[in-house]
């Protein structure tokens, strides 16, 4: 047919065929040939000019719906766990449509900021305007960067605040979000390359003064996407929350467990006591209970609370700040085990021997009250003969036992060889503007270990219980050391003089006794960073492999529910176990326990990544004001673009650039880990001891530069150019001689 079909027509047909929308398509389909197809071709632009189509290249389509395969960007999931979406390219005058996302079983697991390929299906009276299903996951959100915004007359460049990012960012005059120069700005890439090959971007969000204190948390929690605003329906979720009465739960409250934090604790998730066991089966053994804030009872599966604590996975810690995992109305109230007054809890009761190992166990969900909120300090100092008068009255009844199960658990601690790493830990701290005051190394008291003790062996009996009920749980998962990295760390024990027996399955046992053996020498912290950095990273899952490290076969994660979405999967698989209420594991949970697992093991490392470039920004800050200074410290890592140094005083990390490191060419032996210099044969390498200048300390990178002065006691020739400007002239050929005959071991002069 030649007769021309009505605009109605040719609108409908394009809705019911979204794929075959060319002008050529739009003719077959109506039998449209020879002079007739000048008259569609006018049709189609009329149809075009009165913005019922769009034309894309050589197809047309309707602006105000989307194409049967789009591309979206998950935009998150609302308080019953439904999973939306936005179009990433919306052209219609109408507002831009919804899009519910329907998973299917072995679909990956979708968050907020995720690019998927969906194929979408338009739904009527709906508050969504399509059903959309994953073809592929292709990304996630665009590109992001953070950094200081220079202003300039065609808009900017933004500087990144990442140590070793340098390449600067273009920004639009139409595209700097009112940015003012000397911001901290946070951008997104936004289309291809500027000139001179730099990308494009668009500032998204203004964060301020970059030097002020309170910023530098803040570009770590922006910087790795760490949600620190909670929505209002999760805020109304916990305001609506009210303190758990006695229905249903056993009475605790006579038994005096106490808390023992630190002076700064911001909550108190977990509580303890102890006293000597009267069973005269039993000689010399104790009862030991450990109870811990019933969380659960409050976050609810599929509950607005529930969501926002699985999205953020974690609590994340910084000196400054906490970015909770829960609101303060439950971190901070009514899940915190405050003195004096009564709390939901899920306890449990073990029963040790005389040599600290546990006989049995079972779980009691209770209601109890704290007689004190006690710290690390004063407990120790109560124990080594100065109690105060908080811990006065509790010292004989309380305290003493407490250690006198501890005492036990030494002993089977010593039987089990648990890894036994000696690494101290940093403690910043800040004055009332935010500034860092002193940068300290945190004291390990017999009261911190008491508490570690405590919880590793809770933490057991809930693995054990839930494996004997056969309820799903996640576990903390850490594997033994792969044999590339095993081997990595018997080199650097042999270059220093120890040894790592070959041929033998792999124990913890066997690492301690290296350890022990380095313990008092000059080797001692090479040989701890080593053998840390030979150990695989823990994760969650719901296979029961083991915690290599621990040396145990059985071990989740229950005591810290306050800020850990592991341990809170752990309690409503106890509480399903017991049959103590609704509250407990659901269906739709244990179906997606690998997801959940996998998710939260991300939100783990995201947090402790963040933690990390905290504490460096802080560190850099507070060495800046000595720049010119010389310090202690020993080789901490090797790259090819130089050695990383710790300093002795802060613990701070410092790079060591090649340039710095003389006036020779310096070989990088990747396998043994070592700089090897061309003219002079220096070797370089973890552990050894040197002697640097700080070069450079900034604080809102984190970065510090550092010159090498000594090496072992050895001065070291100060790097210069040549007057050409050249550097000092590579003898690759002498450099690979030297390497071939050192043979990747390392020579040490001091031992």
């Amino acid at each position: 047919m030649n007769k021309l079909p009505k605009k109605p027509e040719i609108l409908e047909w394009i809705e019911q065929n979204p794929t075959l929308t060319t002008k050529r398509d739009i003719a077959k389909a109506f039998g449209i040939k020879g002079a007739a197809r000048i008259d569609l071709k006018r049709m189609m632009k009329e149809l075009e000019a009165e913005g019922h189509l769009e034309k894309r290249k050589r197809s047309y389509n309707d602006p105000d719906r989307l194409p049967p395969v789009s591309v979206l960007q998950i935009t998150g999931a609302d308080k019953d766990g439904d999973l939306f979406a936005r179009p990433m390219e919306w052209q219609g005058d109408r507002d831009e449509p919804v899009v519910f996302v329907i998973p299917r079983a072995g679909d990956p697991a979708l968050g907020e900021g995720d690019r998927i390929l969906a194929r979408l299906t338009l739904v009527k009276d709906e508050a969504f305007a399509y059903e959309g299903r994953l073809i592929r996951l292709i990304g996630t959100n665009p590109k992001r960067v953070m950094g200081i915004f220079r202003k300039s007359a065609e808009g900017g460049r933004i500087h990144p605040i990442d140590k070793g990012a340098d390449r600067e960012w273009i920004v639009g005059s139409d595209a700097t979000n009112g940015a003012k120069d000397g911001e901290l700005v946070e951008a997104e890439q936004a289309g291809p390359k500027g000139r001179m090959g730099l990308p494009r971007a668009r500032i998204v969000d203004r964060l301020g003064d970059p030097s002020a204190p309170k910023a530098v948390s803040l570009i770590a929690i922006h910087q790795h996407g760490i949600p620190d605003h909670f929505p209002d329906d999760v805020i109304a979720d916990a305001d609506a929350a009210i303190p758990m009465g006695l229905k249903g739960r056993e009475d605790l409250q006579d038994l005096p467990l106490i808390t023992i934090d630190p002076s700064d604790a911001r909550d108190h998730d977990d509580a303890c006591y102890a006293h000597a066991d009267d069973d005269p089966k039993n000689p010399g053994g104790h009862i030991v209970w450990v109870a811990i804030a019933d969380v659960a009872a409050y976050v609810t599966p599929g509950s607005a609370l529930d969501i926002e604590a699985r999205k953020r996975g974690n609590s994340t810690y910084f000196p400054d700040r906490v970015v909770p995992m829960l609101p303060d109305r439950l971190s901070g109230d009514l899940c915190s085990l405050h003195e004096g007054v009564t709390r939901a809890c899920i306890a449990v009761r073990m029963v040790l021997d005389a040599k600290g190992q546990k006989l049995s166990h079972g779980f009691h969900r209770g209601l109890m009250k704290s007689p004190a909120s006690l710290h690390y300090e004063e407990v120790q100092d109560a124990i080594d003969g100065n109690p105060n008068e908080r811990t006065g009255p509790l010292l004989e009844t309380v305290l003493r036992p407490l250690y006198d199960a501890y005492a036990a658990l030494k002993e089977a601690r010593a039987l089990r060889q648990p890894l036994d790493l000696d690494l101290p830990e940093r403690r910043i701290e800040l004055s009332d503007d935010g500034k860092v005051s002193s940068v300290n190394f945190k004291d390990r008291l017999d009261a911190h270990k008491l508490i570690e003790e405590l919880m590793v062996l809770a933490n057991v009996a809930a693995a054990e219980t839930l494996l004997e009920k056969k309820t799903p749980l996640l576990f903390r998962v850490h594997e033994e050391p792969t044999p590339a990295k095993l081997e990595s760390l018997r080199e650097t024990a042999q270059a220093a003089g120890f040894n790592l027996a070959k041929g033998q399955v792999l124990q913890t046992a066997h690492l301690n006794r290296l350890l022990n053996d380095a313990a008092g020498t000059d080797d001692a912290e090479l040989i701890n960073i080593s053998t840390l950095r030979s150990m695989t990273q823990a994760y969650y899952a719901p296979a029961h492999i083991g915690h290599f490290g621990l040396a145990l076969r059985s071990y989740a994660h229950f005591t810290s529910p306050i800020r850990r979405y592991a341990d809170l999967i752990v309690h409503r698989a106890l509480v399903t176990a017991h049959g103590w209420g609704k509250d407990g594991l659901k269906i739709e949970e244990i179906e997606t326990l690998e997801q959940t697992g996998a998710h939260i093991s991300d939100t783990e490392r995201r947090s402790m990544v963040a933690e990390r470039d905290t504490t460096d920004r802080y560190l850099a800050a507070f060495l800046s004001e000595r720049v010119g200074n010389e310090f202690k410290g020993r080789i901490s890592g090797i790259a090819r673009f130089g050695a990383f140094v710790k300093l002795d005083e802060t613990g701070a990390d410092g790079l060591l650039p090649m340039r710095s490191l003389g006036r020779e060419y310096f070989h990088h032996d990747a396998d043994a880990q070592t700089l090897i210099g061309s003219d002079t044969g220096m070797v370089i390498s973890i552990g050894q001891r040197v002697t640097v200048r700080l070069a450079e300390a900034v604080p809102v990178t984190g970065g510090i530069a550092l010159e090498l002065l000594e090496i072992e006691d050895q001065k070291v020739a100060q790097s210069s150019r040549s007057p050409a400007g050249r550097s000092p002239r590579r003898k690759g050929s002498n450099a690979k001689r030297k390497k071939d005959k050192i043979k990747r071991k390392v020579t040490r002069t001091r031992r």
